[in-house]
C-alpha cells in the first residue's frame, strides 16, 4: 500500500498507538488500514452418497478439481456466500446443512469455510470459473488433480464422519 484511501496521501508503515502490530497508517489524515484474513465460503454439494465437484477454468490450478467455493463478498452472510458460489460454479442450487470445516491458512492470509449441501436436483452445469462439473463417490475422486490442501482436507473428513454415520465440525490450522 502506498496511498491512503481516505486522502490519498502517502502511508507508513508502523504500529500506531494502543495496537501491537504494524499497521498502514496515514499521518495527514489519521486513518489506520487494517489488512485482515479473505474469508473463502464453499459447499460440500451432496447427492445419493456422491460429491459434486467443479474442475476449474481459472488460475490458480487450472484444470484441477475442487469443491464450489470462492471469495465471500461485502454485505452477504457466509451462508449467503456459499449458496452464491455453488450457484455461480456449479450450476446448482443446494441447500445448506451445517458449517463443516474451518481451515486457517495463514501464509496466504485467508481462512476457508466449508458447509454441507444437499444438491436439490440434478442439473448442474459448469459456470464462468468451472470446465466441468460432476458428481463423484469416494473410490473416484481424483485425489492427486485435487486444486487445494483444503478442499482435500475437507473431503477426507466428510468420507471419514459419512464412513462413521456422524457429522462433526473440523477446526484446522494449515502451515
Amino acid at each position: 500500500m502506498k496511498f491512503c484511501s481516505n486522502c490519498a496521501a502517502a502511508v507508513v508503515k508502523r504500529v500506531p498507538p494502543g495496537d501491537t502490530l504494524p499497521r498502514w497508517v496515514c499521518d495527514n489524515c489519521g486513518e489506520i488500514h487494517y489488512q485482515n484474513p479473505k474469508l473463502v465460503v464453499g459447499s460440500i454439494p451432496e447427492h445419493d452418497g456422491k460429491v459434486l465437484l467443479c474442475r476449474r477454468a481459472i488460475e490458480p490450478r487450472y484444470g484441477y478439481w475442487t469443491l464450489p467455493a470462492g471469495f465471500m463478498e461485502n454485505d452477504e452472510t457466509a451462508a449467503e456466500a456459499a449458496l452464491r458460489e455453488t450457484l455461480e460454479e456449479a450450476g446448482t442450487r443446494v441447500e445448506l446443512g451445517a458449517p463443516f470445516t474451518i481451515i486457517s491458512v495463514p501464509h496466504v492470509n485467508q481462512v476457508h469455510l466449508f458447509y454441507r449441501a444437499r444438491v436439490l436436483g440434478l442439473e448442474f452445469k459448469p459456470g464462468e470459473e468451472s470446465l466441468e462439473v460432476a458428481l463423484w463417490d469416494e473410490r473416484q475422486i481424483p485425489w492427486k488433480e485435487i486444486a487445494f490442501r483444503t478442499v482435500g482436507l475437507t473431503l477426507k473428513h466428510w468420507f471419514a464422519d459419512r464412513g462413521r454415520g456422524a457429522f462433526g465440525f473440523h477446526a484446522e490450522d494449515l502451515k
